[in-house]
């Protein structure tokens, strides 16, 4: 709102807070080719959330965080729609689901080969390098079927402290 306005003006701002400020962004190439190659149309919604989760570093989200995220910075978007759109990203491949408990997940930005530790009572979720867990002999997988991946999940707490 500009500084001095006279008494009983009414001001306008740029964009009426009813407008979602999603239209008035131009979406990344970058980001809509990406959709793109996963075989997704690149919507305003999947573009917006996909810009939340990979501008940047590689990260671990829950849909109650990212639809936190997405409110903050004004994208309107219900969290019914983040949770579709998350399972639409890792079944793409885009992203990985990493269940730290049941009813409790975890998606993945970095889908390269790597573990996690979990800390139970913070809800940390933390990489760990794919070559430094060594996973002995694994057992034969039903008839018909074959393993794809092995995920690691080491849950961790804070050490006791000593005597105590």
């Amino acid at each position: 709102m500009p500084d001095k306005l006279p008494p009983g003006t009414l001001y306008f701002p740029p964009t009426p807070p009813y407008i979602c400020p999603m239209r008035h962004t131009s979406p990344s190439p970058t980001f809509v080719e990406r959709l793109r190659r996963a075989g997704l149309r690149p919507t305003r919604q999947r573009i917006a959330l996909a810009r939340l989760l990979f501008d940047g570093a590689d990260r671990h989200v829950t849909a109650e965080q990212l639809h936190g995220e997405a409110v903050a910075a004004s994208i309107r978007v219900s969290l019914a729609t983040v949770y579709n759109t998350l399972h639409q990203f890792t079944a793409a491949g885009l992203m990985r689901e990493v269940v730290v408990e049941p009813g409790r997940s975890y998606f993945d930005t970095n889908i390269n080969d790597h573990h996690h530790f979990f800390c139970e009572s913070s809800g940390h979720l933390q990489d760990i390098p794919g070559d430094l867990v060594r996973v002995g002999e694994l057992p034969k997988p039903p008839a018909g079927a074959e393993i794809r991946r092995v995920d690691v999940i080491i849950r961790i707490r804070p050490e006791s402290p000593a005597g105590g």
